[in-house]
C-alpha cells in the first residue's frame, strides 16, 4: 500500500497504540519514519469531516505548532479510502500515511510541574489558531450525538450498568447530578470555538531539554476535533495530565496558569473546572469500562484511565470543589510569579 500510493519502500513495521483506531509505525529503506493510520470504518464514513481534519493539522504546523500532518501520495491526494474483508463484509477504511514526530507521550515521560504551565499555554495557543480556521465545512463540527462532548455528558447515565457493583457509581451519578444543576445552565456563558477535543497526555509528545525538563514536540490524533467550548479543552488536558503525574494535585494550577497567559477564563468558566474535570474523568471511566467489554482484544488501552483515575476520582470527591479549587488557583497565582 505505501509503495503503491506514496511510492515509499518499508523495510519495518510495528503497531502503534490506538483507542479504535489501526496506526503502524513504518520505517523506510533509509530509515525514515512514517505513522500509517486506518481509521475505523465507522468514522471512515465521513470524508468530509476526516479531511477538515486532516486540512486543521497541516493549518496548525503552518502556523508552527507541532502537529501531525498527512503526506501526500503520489496523485497529490492526502487520504485513500481503501477497502478491506474483515470477515464478515467487506469494509471501507480512510488511510492516511502521517509524518512522524519525535519524543514519547507525557504519559510515559518524567515531565515536571514547570513543564505543564508550558503545556497549558500551548493547549490555549492551539485553540486560539483554530480559531482563524476557514472551510465551507466547517458545520461537520457540530457533533450533537457525540457521546464524549460535555452537553451529553448525561447520556452517560445510560452506560453506568457496567459500574454496578463498583463503588465508584455512586460518586459517577452525584458528578451527573451536581453537573446537571451546576454546569449545565452556564454553559451558554462560556466562551466557544473550535476545540482539538482531546488533548491528553497520550496525544501530546514530550523531548526532554539540557536542564532536565522537557519541552512539546508534537500533537497527535484530531479525530475529536469538535465546535464546543474552550473551556472543555482545559478541562480534558487538566484530568488527563493528572493520571500519570506523581503529584496529580499540582497538575490543576501550572496548566491553568499557562491557559490563562493566554486567554483568560470567566467567572463562570472558574466556577466550572472542578465539575469539568470530574465529568471527563466519569467519561473516561465509564465508557473504557464499556468499550473494553465490547473491544477485549483492546482491552489494556481502553482501561488506561482506570489504573489510576478511580483513586483519582476518589481522591478529588472527598477533598470537594472548594478545596480543590483553592489550590488550582492559588497554585496559578503563585506558579505566574515564578516564570
Amino acid at each position: 500500500m505505501t509503495y503503491m500510493h506514496y511510492g515509499v519502500i518499508v523495510t519495518e513495521i510495528s503497531t502503534l497504540p490506538s483507542y479504535f483506531d489501526q496506526n503502524f509505525l513504518m520505517v523506510d529503506k533509509e530509515g525514515k519514519k512514517y505513522v500509517l493510520k486506518i481509521m475505523n470504518s465507522e468514522e471512515s464514513k465521513n470524508t468530509t469531516l476526516l479531511g477538515l481534519q486532516t486540512f486543521a493539522m497541516s493549518f496548525l504546523s503552518w502556523h508552527r505548532v507541532p502537529a501531525q500532518t498527512a503526506l501526500p501520495t503520489k496523485t497529490g491526494q492526502l487520504m485513500t479510502l481503501e477497502e478491506a474483508d474483515n470477515g464478515h463484509s467487506p469494509q471501507t477504511y480512510c488511510v492516511r500515511l502521517m509524518t512522524y514526530l519525535p519524543g514519547q507521550t507525557i504519559a510515559k515521560s518524567p515531565v515536571k510541574t514547570q513543564d505543564l504551565y508550558y503545556v497549558g499555554k500551548l493547549v490555549a495557543t492551539i485553540d486560539m489558531t483554530l480559531q482563524q480556521l476557514v472551510s465551507p465545512n466547517l458545520d461537520v463540527l457540530k457533533k450533537d450525538g457525540e457521546l464524549w462532548s460535555f452537553p451529553n455528558f448525561h447520556l452517560l447515565e445510560g452506560y453506568l450498568s457496567v459500574m454496578d457493583g463498583d463503588p465508584l457509581q455512586d460518586i459517577v451519578k452525584a458528578v451527573l447530578d451536581q453537573y446537571k444543576s451546576n454546569v449545565q445552565p452556564k454553559i451558554s456563558s462560556f466562551q466557544k470555538g473550535i476545540i482539538h477535543g482531546d488533548l491528553s497526555d497520550q496525544n501530546i509528545l514530550v523531548t526532554p531539554d539540557d536542564s532536565g525538563h522537557h519541552v512539546v514536540s508534537g500533537v497527535l490524533d484530531f479525530s475529536m476535533l469538535m465546535n464546543g467550548c474552550l473551556v472543555f479543552e482545559l478541562a480534558i488536558s487538566i484530568m488527563y495530565l493528572m493520571l500519570e503525574d506523581p503529584h496529580p494535585l499540582d497538575v490543576g494550577g501550572a496548566v491553568l496558569a499557562g491557559w490563562e497567559s493566554i486567554m483568560l477564563l470567566n467567572s463562570d468558566e472558574k466556577d466550572s473546572l472542578f465539575l469539568l474535570v470530574l465529568a471527563r474523568l466519569c467519561q473516561s471511566l465509564v465508557y473504557g469500562r464499556y468499550n473494553a467489554r465490547k473491544y477485549p482484544d483492546n482491552q489494556e488501552y481502553l482501561l488506561t484511565t482506570a489504573k489510576s483515575g478511580s483513586r483519582l476520582l476518589f481522591q478529588l470527591w472527598e477533598m470537594g470543589k472548594r478545596e480543590v479549587e483553592r489550590k488550582w488557583f492559588t497554585d496559578a497565582t503563585m506558579y505566574e510569579d515564578k516564570i
